[in-house]
């Protein structure tokens, strides 16, 4: 314990493009690019398959089939795809980026689903009496009350996203991975495999209380209670498990 302090307190550890700061810098970056293109193409799917109901059965299969692949067997599926398409960069970034955004979009896309088929027919049925469009239906009404569904979904693709970042060290990658990596193929750096799974841990449970945060703090007070069973960022959302939705 004491040389994985004494590793935290090195200024050496804090300094240049192997420091802290800047392997932090990539995670987060990665992560983050990693999930906005999920959600780009996640969230309309599922908005569309959650309003009209159209290859819902179809899109959620296929979404499931992609949550059952591990992180590891992507990575490797990937890597000589993008070797051809990138000499320079397919070691690191392409596989890693493209996994953690396939991993990230079936969290997205079927809480999402789950989320817009949780709103009460009733309350959509009487929308529509009232002369609102569909669009309008789905903005004003659906997306608002699926909303914190939609960010546990969120919650559970960034805990993916982070421990995948995290994996695309051993192909390559930077981010917080190459601490735990570098740490474990030299043996007289073991403080710095622990300090790399420290601050990876770290960076997931910090995350996670943010979003859990947010999605409590979007949540009506009423909705709380049935929340609950979304809350958890390992839930793993499914039509199958969505009360009404049988």
């Amino acid at each position: 314990m004491d040389s994985v302090v004494n590793w935290f307190l090195d200024p050496l550890n804090w300094q240049g493009s192997a420091g802290i700061p800047n392997r932090l810098f990539e995670h987060v970056s990665l992560s983050g690019a990693a999930l906005l293109v999920a959600a780009l193409i996640g969230l309309p799917i599922g908005l569309f398959i959650g309003h009209t109901g159209r290859f819902a059965t179809a899109v959620i299969n296929i979404a499931n089939i992609g949550r059952a692949i591990p992180s590891y067997a992507v990575l490797v599926i990937i890597l000589p795809v993008s070797l051809q398409i990138s000499p320079e960069y397919g070691l690191n970034v392409i596989p890693t980026f493209l996994a953690m955004t396939l991993l990230a979009i079936p969290p997205i896309l079927v809480t999402t689903y789950a989320g817009i088929r949780e709103v009460d027919r009733d309350l959509v049925e009487a929308a529509r009496g009232m002369g609102l469009r569909e669009p309008q239906i789905l903005g004003r009404l659906e997306i608002p009350l699926a909303t914190p569904v939609i960010v546990g979904g969120f919650r559970t693709a960034t805990l993916q996203v982070i421990a995948t970042a995290t994996i695309g060290a051993v192909v390559g990658g930077g981010g917080l991975g190459r601490f735990i990596v570098d740490g474990f193929s030299n043996p007289s750096l073991p403080a710095q495999l622990y300090a790399g799974v420290i601050l990876v841990a770290g960076l997931a449970i910090g995350l996670d209380i943010v979003l859990a945060l947010i999605q409590r703090r979007i949540t009506p007070r009423a909705l709380r209670g049935p929340l609950d069973r979304w809350a958890g960022p390992a839930e793993q959302a499914s039509p199958a498990d969505s009360p009404g939705m049988g």
